[in-house]
């Protein structure tokens, strides 16, 4: 797994051994990308389920400002600083253990507001509805926020959670990447 494009473009990225994680591939995070175009410059990032960070890596490395990712797992944990270590973009990150699944509050007390957030939950465990709430709930969203949460194509969205409304979606065989805006 690589850095596809800006400045650490080609740079190898790690991750953890075993299914516990699922990277988005090359060609979902290029596509993904590539739909974002250069709106990047100067974004307040939020990268939740971040898994290997390649998300918010890759965001920064087209000219984010700055990230913060969020996992539960050690693993993931691990690896994302080990990723952000090589890169050395300590500086402009924070990498949070928190269970997502809960509720953010671990993001209440952020100095700026995300107004890009990247959501990868596990497939089919149910995850996007409540993640979306508890993102709503915690008040760290910018009022121009962007949400894209890639998910399986079997997990349904609905209830749209009220402050959110979707733009596009786009399907890449069993994956669905969905774009959601703020109507704050």
């Amino acid at each position: 797994m690589r850095v596809i494009s800006g400045r650490f473009r080609g740079r190898r990225l790690v991750a953890p051994a075993g299914m516990g994680t699922r990277p988005t591939t090359d060609r979902i995070r290029e596509s993904l990308f590539n739909i974002l175009g250069p709106s990047l410059h100067s974004k307040q990032v939020l990268d939740l389920f971040a898994g290997t960070g390649a998300l918010g890596i890759e965001a920064l490395s087209r000219g984010a400002a700055a990230a913060v990712f969020v996992d539960q797992a050690k693993a993931a944990l691990a690896t994302i600083r080990r990723n952000l270590r090589q890169l050395q973009l300590e500086g402009v990150t924070r990498v949070l253990q928190w269970d997502i699944r809960r509720n953010l509050n671990c993001l209440k007390h952020e100095r700026h507001r995300f107004n890009l957030v990247f959501m990868d939950p596990p497939y089919e465990t149910q995850a996007v509805v409540p993640a979306l709430t508890a993102l709503l709930q915690c008040g760290a969203m910018a009022d121009d926020a962007r949400v894209i949460v890639e998910h399986s194509r079997r997990e349904s969205l609905d209830p749209i959670p009220a402050g959110l409304i979707l733009s596009d979606q786009r399907q890449f065989g069993k994956t669905l990447v969905s774009f959601l805006n703020t109507v704050l």
